[in-house]
Formats: structure tokens, C-alpha cells, sequence
């Protein structure tokens, strides 16, 4: 469920967008998750609010189980930074948008 301000990663493009995005947050979800519904509006307004400072995407586990299975994701949601190229930061559950901000280091 991409939109205007947070990209959909796939199995095809995870690397690439890891790769070419000075700092990602990735958010790992499945639309049948229901704290993964709760922290989508949370992801949307980073999204918003830090356009052209750091990318936001989703990736959806049952779509991209290949992404998924090489960052042994076993419980979602679950969030993570990469910063240039690295994996930075790894945080299961939910988050507050100000927890995120913290460790995005933008606020």
C-alpha cells in the first residue's frame, strides 16, 4: 500500500533502494496484521514530513518473502534504518512517531 510519500518495495527493488537512499526506514507489515494497520498512519506522515530527508518505504511480507526471509523478519510489524547501505537500527512492535523521530535523528 504505497503512496505519494512512501514507496513499496519488492523482492526486485529492496536492494537498490537500501543501496541508492542516504537513510531508509523500512517498515515490514502484512495487511492482515492489525498493529501493522495501526502504525501505517504513522509511516505515511514520516513519509510526509521528511520528504527529501530520508526515504520511507513499506515492504509487504507475504509479497516479498525473499526480503523478508534474508532480514529474518518473524514478527511484524518491524521496523528498520539503514543508513547508507547499512542496517542501522531494528525495532519490532509499534513505535511512537516520536520514538521514530528519535532514532531517525531529524526531529
Amino acid at each position: 500500500m504505497a503512496s505519494e510519500h512512501v514507496l513499496d518495495l519488492t523482492d526486485a527493488t529492496f536492494d537498490q533502494a537500501v543501496a541508492s537512499s542516504p537513510v531508509l526506514l523500512v517498515d515490514f507489515w502484512a495487511p492482515w496484521c492489525g498493529p501493522c494497520r495501526m502504525i501505517a498512519p504513522v509511516i505515511e506522515e514520516l513519509g510526509k514530513e521528511l520528504a527529501g530527508k530520508v526515504t520511507v518505504a513499506k515492504v509487504n511480507v507475504d509479497e516479498a518473502a525473499g526480503v523478508a526471509g534474508n532480514h529474518g523478519i518473524t514478527a511484524i510489524p518491524t521496523l528498520m534504518i539503514f543508513r547508507n547501505g547499512v542496517l542501522a537500527e531494528r525495532m519490532t512492535g509499534l513505535a511512537s512517531k516520536a520514538a521514530l523521530l528519535e532514532k531517525l535523528q531529524v526531529a
